[in-house]
C-alpha cells in the first residue's frame, strides 16, 4: 500500500480545519510532521489536494472527490480498530440534532443506546437545521436530526416521525379564553418566534401562508425555553413543537391555542451525507430512533 492511514488523517484534519497547525493540534502531531505526511501524499502519487490561500488550505476539486472516500475508510479502520481493542462493534457516533429534538427527544435515545452499548462513545451537537445540515455535508457529523427540509444533492433526507406545531399563550393572556383564533386575531397579536433558518420557522412560515409579511414578530429567539418563558411573561404569543410544550400546557402554565384552517403538521428527519460509511454504531443509532 502506497499511502499510511496517518497521510489520510492528516488529509482529513486539514479538509476540516483548512488550516495545517489547527490540524496538526488535534492529531497530537507536530506541525512540521503534518506537513511532511501530506506532502508526501500529494508527492508519491503527484496530486495537489489543496489550494493554499496564504495559511488557508481550501480543498480543490480533487480533494473534494476523494474527501467521502477517505472519510468512509477511516471510519472503517477506526471500526475494526476499536473491534480489536474492545471486542465492540458499535465505534464513536457523533449525532447533530435541533434544539426541539436535542432537548426533548435525543437524550433519551442517547441513554438507551449507552445502556446497550456501554463501550460505545457518542457525542451530541445541538443547532438549528441549518447548521446541522452544514456539519453533516463537512462530514463533522455522523447524522442530523432534523425538524426542517434541506435541499443538498449530496445529503439524504429520510422521514423519522411526525410532529406539530402548536400556537401557545400564557395562561393570563387575553387569547387563553378566545377558543379559536381567526386571521384577524393571528395579524393582532405580538409574536415571539424561532429564528429564521431553524425547522420549527420553516414549518411556521409554510402554515401561516398569506399572513406572514404582515404579522408582528415582537421577537426571534434562537432557543425553544426562551420562547416559552418569553410568552409565559405576556409579551406575546408562539409557536412551538408539541413535544417542548406537553409539561407546559400539564402544569397550566401555557395554554394552547386552537387555529383553524393552519396546517402546523411536519416531519422529523434524518439527515445523512449520501457517501458516509454507514457504520454498525450508526445503522443501529437509526433503529433505536424509529423505535422511540
Amino acid at each position: 500500500m502506497k499511502y499510511t492511514l496517518r497521510q489520510l488523517q492528516v488529509f482529513l484534519a486539514a479538509a476540516h480545519s483548512q488550516n495545517l497547525t489547527r490540524a496538526a493540534e488535534e492529531l497530537a502531531m507536530s506541525q512540521s510532521a503534518a506537513s511532511g505526511a501530506l506532502r508526501e501524499l500529494e508527492t508519491h502519487f503527484d496530486i495537489k489536494l489543496f489550494d493554499r490561500v496564504g495559511k488557508r488550505l481550501q480543498l480543490n476539486e480533487l480533494g473534494r472527490l476523494l474527501q467521502p472516500r477517505v472519510e468512509a475508510l477511516l471510519a472503517q479502520a477506526g471500526e475494526l480498530e476499536l473491534a480489536f481493542q474492545q471486542h465492540a462493534e458499535a465505534g464513536p457516533l457523533k449525532v447533530g440534532a435541533t434544539l426541539s429534538i436535542g432537548n426533548y427527544l435525543a437524550v433519551a435515545i442517547m441513554a438507551r443506546f449507552m445502556a446497550a452499548h456501554p463501550d460505545a462513545r457518542i457525542s451530541l451537537d445541538v443547532e438549528n437545521t441549518a447548521t446541522i445540515a452544514e456539519k453533516v455535508r463537512n462530514f463533522e457529523l455522523d447524522i442530523g436530526l432534523i425538524e426542517g427540509e434541506v435541499h443538498f444533492q449530496d445529503l439524504e433526507v429520510q422521514p423519522w416521525r411526525e410532529d406539530e406545531l402548536v400556537v401557545f399563550c400564557a395562561a393570563g393572556h387575553p387569547l387563553a379564553s378566545a377558543g379559536r383564533l381567526g386571521d384577524d386575531e393571528l395579524l393582532d397579536a405580538d409574536w415571539i418566534l424561532r429564528e429564521s433558518g431553524s425547522g420549527t420557522r420553516q414549518a411556521f412560515d409554510r402554515a401561516m401562508h398569506g399572513l406572514m409579511p404582515r404579522l408582528k414578530v415582537l421577537l426571534e429567539l434562537q432557543h425553544t425555553e426562551a420562547i416559552k418563558r418569553a410568552v409565559q411573561a405576556g409579551l406575546g404569543i408562539g409557536c412551538l413543537s408539541r413535544v417542548t410544550l406537553e409539561d407546559s400546557f400539564r402544569r397550566g402554565d401555557l395554554v394552547p391555542l386552537v387555529v383553524p384552517g393552519r396546517d402546523f403538521r411536519r416531519l422529523f428527519y434524518f439527515v445523512l451525507h449520501r457517501q458516509k460509511y454507514r457504520s454498525a454504531g450508526l445503522e443501529r443509532w437509526i433503529a433505536l430512533c424509529r423505535e422511540s
